[in-house]
């Protein structure tokens, strides 16, 4: 499975980024990506770009403090998870975080390492790091599923 990546140049670059990334990730019900990266490194503003290119026309707000945010949209069902401020993984548990992985819904999971041992394996894991002016997405997959839309991802938008 190969992992693909790209330099980003600013926020619009990676809204812009998650809005090609959307259709790949809805195509396949079920998908669980995680996303990582340091403080800042444009993880909800990438989520933001997904969200909005499925339709959704409000904030988008990192779930850091309710550590879900729930959005029922036409083109998918959507989870995005900010794990940052979990304690310990099995807090997961109490709040029933294996009903979010139905095998229908996309789930965005923001600081996965925080719920390790409780998550399930990702899909595709896409790692953002700020650099020079911009930051640097890598989108390595972890399944199948993950590799299929990361092979689509590269020949539709030419990425390397």
């Amino acid at each position: 499975m190969s992992e693909c990546s790209r330099w980003l140049a600013d926020e619009a670059e990676t809204l812009a980024f998650g809005a090609r990334l959307a259709p790949g990730l809805v195509s396949r019900p079920g998908l669980c990506v995680f996303l990582q990266g340091d403080l800042g490194a444009g993880k909800t503003t990438l989520t933001r770009g997904i969200l909005t290119a499925l339709g959704h026309q409000e904030a988008v707000k990192s779930p850091t403090y309710t550590l879900v945010e729930t959005y029922d949209l036409k083109a998918a069902h959507v989870y995005h998870f900010d794990l940052y401020r979990l304690g310990h993984p099995e807090e997961l548990d109490y709040m029933g975080i294996r009903d979010y992985f139905d095998g229908r819904s996309l789930c965005l999971v923001e600081w996965p390492s925080r719920g390790e041992g409780v998550l399930p394996v990702a899909d595709i894991h896409i790692w953002l790091q700020v650099q020079d002016a911009g930051r640097l997405v890598k989108l390595v997959p972890g399944t199948d599923a993950g590799a299929a839309v990361c092979a689509a991802l590269m020949a539709n938008n030419n990425d390397d």
